[in-house]
């Protein structure tokens, strides 16, 4: 495993495990558990994933020191604001049973975030959250936020895959020091990716499936990959991308597959804003 270090000093696992869409929780715990085994020691939840009991359960009898996972969850929208973003955290603590977080991000630039950042900062300052930062900030976002608040985000967890690429969101967050971190680093399973024929061809070459040499391109790119699997051998397939490396031509051949647009989400559709604002992750 290689790590990144983040605007604050903080070591971060450069791929971790994500949670998204395992709401079972028995059916979590177990994922959870054989990713530690696997060998991840990053992962990834939110509140509104509805499992971080389960995510903590499976920390919890992992065996695995504390200091030695890097633990994130996010806040989100119904509690965006100054005085709910300080229960929303001690809520996920009490929910994952544990005293400090490793990152904690807000889920989405909507309802009053700019409160609930500046909560954020103080928990931050308090040790009670080790790093902070942000999820689908697109660049005009981020740099708003970067030029108004005093700790600037340490992670950007957005959108980044081969059909969507956001090389001019990778500029921005290397001008403020923010590190990028990719959701659906497989683009949630399409543009046939896990048979796309660039992808297979350029991991032929090393051995590799398509899966693994599209996490080995984000990653070469700086970008901190948490791709989400329920099987445990293909969690360690999706592990095993540190003994190879692309070369500059491979890296060029995968950008010519970028579409320049996301196909799973559009942040500007104001139907697609209202639903996330609809959804509550507690009464």
């Amino acid at each position: 495993m290689e790590f990144i270090t983040l605007n604050n000093g903080v070591k971060m696992p450069l791929e971790g495990f994500g949670v998204f869409q395992v709401p079972d929780p028995e059916q979590c715990e177990t994922a959870v558990k054989d990713a530690i085994n696997c060998g991840y020691r990053l992962i990834d939840t939110a509140a509104a994933y509805m499992n971080e009991e389960a995510v903590g359960s499976a920390i919890k009898k992992s065996g695995v020191d504390r200091k030695d996972l890097f633990i994130t969850t996010k806040l989100w929208i119904q509690d965006a604001s100054y005085e709910s973003a300080k229960k929303a955290v001690q809520t996920s603590l009490n929910k994952l049973g544990l005293d400090y977080l490793d990152l904690y991000l807000i889920h989405q630039p909507m309802g009053d975030y700019m409160g609930a950042y500046r909560a954020m900062e103080e928990l931050y300052k308090e040790g009670i959250l080790r790093a902070i930062g942000v999820c689908n900030f697109y660049p005009e976002r981020l740099a708003d936020l970067c030029e108004t608040v005093s700790v600037i985000p340490a992670v950007n967890q957005v959108e980044l895959h081969p059909f969507f690429q956001q090389e001019n969101a990778l500029s921005l967050m290397k001008e403020y020091g923010v590190c990028p971190e990719a959701w659906g680093p497989f683009a949630e399973g399409n543009h046939g990716i896990f048979t796309h024929p660039v992808l297979t061809a350029i991991g032929k070459k090393y051995g590799k499936s398509p899966a693994q040499t599209a996490l080995r391109w984000n990653v070469q790119r700086g970008v901190v990959v948490i791709p989400k699997s329920v099987h445990k051998d293909r969690m360690a397939e999706n592990m095993d991308i540190w003994n190879f490396s692309l070369t500059e031509e491979d890296m060029n051949e995968i950008a010519k597959l970028d579409l320049g647009h996301s196909e799973i989400v559009n942040h500007s559709d104001p139907g697609f804003v209202k639903a996330l604002h609809n959804m509550k992750v507690h009464d």
